[in-house]
């Protein structure tokens, strides 16, 4: 992969964690088709990694990642936005509406957090909201960007970006295209936590591997899996769905283990079974 690079164990969590960084820094990490593709298929590599339990998503220099290459969105065929070959399926076992262009963080089972190191502007935005959790640099700035290149709202941003910061806050951003700071950010609960830019990854990397060692596979495959499906269930249905998955969580190896491992006060060895 020429754009885009896979890690793992680089804070020493015994390959559990994996780090995967868009590496164009000299345009800011602005995608084209080639990264696309390059993402897309480092997602699908390590969902079926069963040793990896978390994935960090960051970009190398000093910027997140600044939206589509604008070389190649000049040029781009107006067809090219409803391509088959965007919208086949990542996995037919998981939702329709998490199977497109962009919207297939969701459909990875294991978590997916954006250390946001610098700018994340237009579908850089759209793939931090798609992530399960925002840390971002003290120095970054977030930005739609849409609205001042006479675009629109792309890529399911506009039913995403109300349910992250609430509709006033999502129509303030859309509509006005303006740079929001980090500071802001936080405050409307676009990211979830800020750090110095010169901790941001290790501090990202020590979450995530607190989530690898320390918590159920199985019950964050399940959780995540709960929470994509939310949006689209009615309390009734969310209820049920629950209440089925308790029963299979109860029969398994992870509740035993979180049992034991509570009781002898001792760390846990969760195999995600």
């Amino acid at each position: 992969m020429n754009f885009t690079q896979i890690e793992l164990g680089r804070f020493g969590a015994q390959e559990y964690v994996a780090v995967v960084t868009l590496m164009r820094p000299d345009k800011m990490n602005a995608l084209t088709k080639i990264m696309e593709t390059e993402l897309r298929e480092a997602f699908a590599r390590l969902d079926r990694d069963d040793s990896v339990r978390v994935i960090v998503l960051t970009g190398n220099g000093r910027a997140f990642c600044a939206g589509m290459d604008i070389d190649e969105l000049e040029v781009l065929p107006p067809d090219d936005i409803s391509e088959m070959a965007w919208m086949r399926a990542y996995d037919m076992n998981r939702r329709a509406d998490y199977q497109s262009r962009y919207s297939y963080f969701p459909g990875v089972r294991k978590p997916i957090i954006s250390a946001i190191n610098g700018a994340a502007a237009g579908l850089g935005l759209v793939l931090a909201l798609y992530s399960d959790m925002r840390f971002a640099s003290e120095t970054a700035v977030f930005s739609t960007a849409f609205a001042k290149r006479g675009l629109i709202a792309e890529h399911g941003i506009a039913w995403l970006l109300p349910r992250v910061v609430g509709p006033g806050h999502a129509a303030d951003l859309l509509l006005s295209s303006r740079k929001v700071s980090a500071q802001e950010a936080l405050s409307m609960g676009l990211v979830e936590r800020l750090f110095a830019p010169d901790t941001l990854l290790d501090q990202t990397l020590k979450y995530a591997e607190d989530l690898a060692l320390n918590v159920s596979p199985r019950s964050i495959k399940v959780i995540k899996q709960q929470l994509g499906e939310s949006p689209f269930q009615t309390l009734t249905e969310s209820i049920t769905q629950a209440n089925r998955e308790m029963f299979l969580s109860i029969q398994s190896d992870d509740f035993k283990e979180g049992v034991a491992h509570f009781m002898e006060r001792r760390p846990a060895r969760f195999s995600g079974r």
